[in-house]
């Protein structure tokens, strides 16, 4: 059974703690390419298996939160979004650490800070407590326990020494109501700079959020573009968003597609032109017809296949999810070590060996383990997107990290794939009106770059019409086809059909019939970039199932010395896997017979103008099908990568130096809970730096 993202708006998330209880949950469940995102309230993993979703939704509620359809209409009510409880709890916070500063009376009373404290602990068992005992009862306990856990034992001790009059020196209240507020502060900044890590999904979306100009019996009806239906006729005016996709059928515009492409150059449009839903409308005014709407069009697909990417993992991130896994528990029976050792084996005393339990309690942080990986990845693929590339998974990122070779293949990648005819060379009793009829039927069946480009050329050309019924195309080698009077033809590129300069063969009824020269060019910019990836480190390869000469005049023109030319696709495979045993490989290609070679490669790209079997066989898509963005591409992974090792470098080293010092009575709690809520902050900000780090 074909497996399939499954998308659940979930709410009641605030903080990573409980995107971590869920992620937990459905990592338990068996699921994977797992990925929850609190702040955008959307739980995502992928499933086979759709008879075990009410089991999945029953066991995320089980954990306190809520599965709702629609995230509008069930908006947190005011008492429940995190920022307000932060404000209600700062307000009776403050007296209590006034207090510490002021020597007034009325508020060293213990009656006064108890009712003080009080009202914050309250919110604090709601909020962390709730969150505690669901996940301890899921079987995933997450940092919400050693909150609760710390804030309690604070509390608990200071009602007893209040109730049993032991004294100012049982009061620790203010640790208490400190502790809750400076957590929630952080879950407060924590759930803004998460919203923007995953910005370039919710960009994307708001390009599809537009109305639509529909034709009706020549009036025009306004109507949302999520109800457009293909066949409607709509009208686009100066400065509208393209609501759909579509073909131009009448008048002339320039469209800006950078949020397609990247490329923020204008694009002339005229009858017959296709336009993609989400672009703008910069110049002029169009009628088109819808062809592609809701889920089918451009945008959607790209949506889709980011979200996919988002919840794909790489590799680096089973480190940090390993330990997140056993944090919690470990934290609890090192804080019960802590108080067991500072009471009975020095002379601290009761009350600085429960303030150094608790301080352990609260300075532990998973939390910043957790976002270490995905905010990196958001932001990476986020800004990857903006410039045209399309990564369709996390995992990507890490798999193209130490690339040694880039495979490119030739035709439509390295040459412009817009071919012209140098010379048709008729072999048999035919004239040059009946070759080009049969070369137009044949071709204009194949998507293949040459072919679009022979129709392109021959069809403006007389030429005498030719009607066939039957066409098949072979992969690497040409088109098979027969005609309406039973003539077989072959016009192709097989290793014997062509001689010196004549690189297609047209056969009828397996006679020779004519010899086609074709040529194209090569484009401007890979020169360039065959330079920059030799700067790299990175060795370029030659693969093409085209004429060894050619070949080999190309790969001269611009600097490759590795060539492999008149493969067919299973030898692709073969020489694909040669180049993977020596080190990591990466394929770039945009034909059907690129397919095989794009999948067996470490990662596969393909360029946006290719055929959709290579697009979908590729790893990434380059929009704009710029060759600069290939290298755009390998710069934004290995720095997302190294983002992510700095993150995880910092969780664990923040941990590591962290709970040792607060074991041993250097932190007090206050503080503990001060550098904890900053900590997970501290990696979302180094993870958003990405978006605007300079790529070397």
């Amino acid at each position: 059974m074909t497996e399939q993202l499954i998308e659940l708006n979930v709410t009641g998330m605030h903080c990573n703690n409980c995107a971590l209880s869920i992620h937990k949950l459905l990592e338990k469940k068996g699921l994977h390419n797992i990925l929850v995102d609190f702040a955008g309230e959307e739980v995502k993993f992928s499933n086979d298996n759709n008879t075990q979703l009410p089991e999945i939704i029953k066991g995320i509620e089980q954990l306190g939160f809520k599965v709702v359809d629609d995230p509008a209409l069930h908006a947190p009510k005011f008492y429940e979004k995190v920022e307000n409880k932060f404000l209600f709890c700062a307000i009776f916070t403050a007296p209590l650490l006034l207090h510490m500063i002021f020597p007034w009376h009325v508020l060293h009373m213990p009656m006064v800070q108890l009712l003080l404290c009080l009202p914050v602990f309250i919110v604090g068992c709601l909020h962390f407590g709730k969150s505690a005992f669901h996940s301890v009862k899921g079987g995933v306990p997450n940092m919400d326990v050693l909150i609760f856990i710390g804030s309690t034992s604070a509390f608990v001790y200071s009602l007893v020494g209040t109730v049993q009059n032991l004294g100012e020196q049982y009061q620790f209240y203010e640790t208490c109501a400190t502790i809750i507020t400076l957590v929630l502060l952080g879950n407060v900044f924590e759930k803004r700079s998460v919203s923007q890590t995953t910005s370039a999904v919710k960009d994307l979306v708001k390009f599809q959020q537009v109305n639509a100009n529909r034709i009706i019996d020549g009036t025009v009806d306004v109507i949302s573009a999520r109800d457009v239906k293909p066949g409607d006729v709509l009208i686009v005016n100066h400065g509208d968003k393209v609501p759909v996709d579509g073909d131009i059928l009448e008048g002339d515009a320039s469209v800006d597609e950078s949020m397609l492409t990247g490329e923020s150059i204008p694009v002339d449009k005229a009858k017959y032109d296709k336009v993609i839903g989400g672009t703008i409308l910069v110049q002029g005014n169009f009628r088109m017809i819808a062809t592609k709407t809701g889920s089918n069009t451009v945008l959607s697909q790209i949506i889709e296949l980011m979200k996919k990417a988002q919840a794909a993992k790489p590799p680096v991130q089973k480190l940090g999810d390993k330990v997140a896994a056993i944090f919690v528990p470990t934290v609890i029976l090192i804080s019960l070590f802590t108080f067991v050792l500072t009471y009975f084996l020095s002379d601290k005393g009761l009350q600085q060996s429960l303030m150094n339990a608790i301080a352990v309690l609260v300075i532990s942080c998973p939390c910043a383990m957790g976002l270490a990986t995905p905010t990196a990845v958001m932001v990476g693929l986020g800004r990857a997107a903006k410039g045209g590339i399309l990564i369709k998974g996390g995992d990507t990122i890490e798999a193209v990290a130490n690339t040694k070779y880039v495979v490119f293949d030739k035709t439509g990648t390295l040459t412009t794939g817009k071919f012209s005819i140098d010379e048709i060379k008729i072999e048999a009793d035919a004239t040059i009106e009946q070759i080009r009829g049969i070369i137009i039927a044949i071709e204009e069946r194949s998507n293949h770059p040459i072919a679009k480009s022979l129709v392109s050329e021959l069809k403006s050309l007389p030429q005498n019409k030719v009607i066939l019924k039957a066409v098949s195309e072979e992969r690497g080698l040409g088109m098979r086809a027969e005609d309406v009077e039973g003539n077989t033809y072959f016009l192709g590129a097989g290793k014997t059909a062509a001689d010196g300069n004549f690189n297609l063969s047209l056969f009828k009824n397996q006679k020779p019939l004519a010899q086609i020269a074709i040529d194209d060019s090569i484009k401007p910019e890979a020169v360039n970039l065959i330079s920059e990836l030799k700067a790299m480190g990175i060795i370029p390869v030659l693969l093409s199932g085209d004429r060894q000469n050619r070949c080999q005049k190309v790969a001269k023109a611009i600097g490759i010395t590795e060539v492999h030319a008149e493969k067919l696709p299973d030898e692709k495979l073969t020489v694909i896997d040669i180049y993977k045993q020596k080190g990591k490989t990466v394929m770039i290609g945009d034909g059907i017979n690129d397919a095989p070679a794009l999948t067996k490669a470490d990662v596969g790209v393909s360029m946006n103008d290719a055929s959709q079997i290579a697009i979908q066989s590729a790893r990434v898509i380059l929009l704009n099908t710029d060759l600069q963005s290939v290298v755009k591409f390998l710069q934004i992974s290995k720095h997302t990568l190294v983002t992510i090792k700095q993150n995880l470098f910092w969780a664990f080293a923040y941990n590591i130096i962290a709970i040792p010092v607060a074991a041993l009575g250097f932190l007090n709690p206050m503080m503990g809970a001060f550098t904890m809520a900053f900590s997970d902050v501290v990696v979302i900000g180094n993870s958003l730096r990405l978006k605007r780090k300079r790529l070397d």
